[in-house]
């Protein structure tokens, strides 16, 4: 079975076909998902996903791209991360790509969001682009393996996620793994220890071949397993496996209400 380890199933592009979403999810054996959060004010939606579905787990964060939202304190994310389908802290992190300008705001969220899952025990989920130096920079300053967590939709150098491992996190691929022009992310993805690999979708973006340019889902994700099967010389079956195991590895919560107590640790 797979694990889409990242998704934004309560999207409007994807929340008014969450039953059909869920069955083809079953058809492809895309055991469970991980709905993502990405700001405050939307956050009970992917907990009213989770809610109705118990194969589907939230997150709690407010995505670095997201300017004048709720800005939670260190209390309020440990408070609300109680939530019982709730297994993560973010996503969080630092995106230099589509903001410019002064952007301690966002240095300072994410400084938030590790303290908070330190906090409250849950690992986080990390989005970094176009800022590597300044994310691996505040995971050390903040001691964010305490929590430890995932890179999440990866697309950095093999230095940045040994970096990133060095640090207890898991290292999670997307659909851009199986664009042709992605050749140096799939060398990434053959150097490091498949006990550090995750899959996702960050769906409905990044749908990967053969669906690229599409809306994803999550029922996609045995396309990106499929890819790294190919680039590790593994069988599809155990990229499965791996992922599967790192996942309730990472997320105890999960593995908890999964009924998967005896992950090692």
């Amino acid at each position: 079975m797979f694990i889409d380890s990242h998704c934004h199933i309560d999207f409007p592009d994807l929340a008014g076909r969450e039953d059909e979403l869920l069955a083809n999810m079953r058809a492809q054996q895309v055991s469970h998902a991980l709905c993502v959060s990405v700001n405050i004010e939307n956050w009970p939606r992917v907990t009213a996903v989770a809610e109705r579905h118990d194969n589907v787990f939230a997150s709690l964060g407010v995505h670095p791209d997201y300017e004048d939202v709720t800005e939670p304190d260190v209390e309020q994310l440990v408070a609300m991360s109680a939530h019982p389908r709730v297994v993560a802290i973010g996503e969080t992190g630092l995106d230099y790509y589509r903001l410019t300008g002064d952007l301690e705001w966002q240095r300072q969220r994410f400084r938030t969001h590790i303290r908070a899952a330190r906090e409250c025990g849950k690992p986080l989920i990390i989005h970094t682009r176009a800022s590597a130096e300044d994310t691996l920079a505040i995971m050390r300053e903040e001691r964010a393996h305490e929590a430890g967590g995932v890179m999440h939709c990866f697309t950095e150098s093999l230095d940045v996620a040994l970096a990133a491992i060095d640090m207890g996190f898991c290292i999670s691929f997307s659909g851009i793994v199986t664009f042709k022009n992605a050749q140096s992310l799939r060398d990434v993805a053959k150097a490091i220890p498949v006990e550090n690999m995750l899959i996702e979708t960050d769906s409905p973006y990044l749908a990967p071949v053969p669906y690229r340019g599409k809306m994803n889902e999550p029922s996609y994700v045995p396309h990106v397993a499929g890819e790294l099967a190919k680039v590790r010389d593994m069988t599809v079956d155990e990229v499965a496996e791996a992922t599967t195991t790192n996942f309730f590895r990472l997320f105890s919560d999960a593995a908890r209400l999964a009924g998967r107590s005896g992950v090692a640790a």
